[in-house]
């Protein structure tokens, strides 16, 4: 299987699972299917073009199809992208911490939010570094793998 960041790394595929995602999002009736050929249609590339593109999102289990005769509709599986993103919240919960540490220690915003608005931050917070460290504790083991 190709690694997933190679995958992802070509911008056609990328515009392919744009589209599927729209699919997605503007026709659920579709169950978030699509045909090559309206693929094709969509990003105005050939469909040899199209086919080979969808044949790696397909082997590295980004898309599932399902064949009707001689049609093939495609849709987004979000399992491989999942995985992704369990393994960018580390670095971005990082960030995001640092971000929320600068926040907190400004001066300029004492006083500057009601209890109900602080008590929301505080949950909100509390929630953001259990999941951090939940997501953590879960891909730490993978990468000593």
């Amino acid at each position: 299987m190709a690694d997933i960041f190679d995958v992802v790394a070509d911008s056609t595929r990328r515009d392919i699972l744009a589209v599927l995602l729209d699919r997605e999002t503007d026709a659920p009736h579709s169950g978030g299917e699509i045909s090559v050929s309206e693929i094709v249609a969509v990003l105005g590339v050939s469909q040899p073009t199209v086919s080979k593109h969808l044949k790696v999102l397909r082997e590295s289990g980004l898309v599932a199809v399902r064949e009707e005769g001689q049609h093939r509709y495609y849709r987004l599986d979000r399992a491989p992208l999942e995985e992704l993103e369990d393994w960018l919240i580390p670095f971005l919960a990082q960030d995001a911490a640092a971000d929320a540490a600068k926040l907190a220690s400004a001066d300029e915003l004492d006083g500057a939010l009601n209890d109900e608005q602080l008590a929301f931050a505080s949950k909100l917070g509390k929630a953001f570094a259990e999941t951090a460290h939940s997501v953590s504790s879960v891909v730490a083991p993978l990468r000593k793998g």
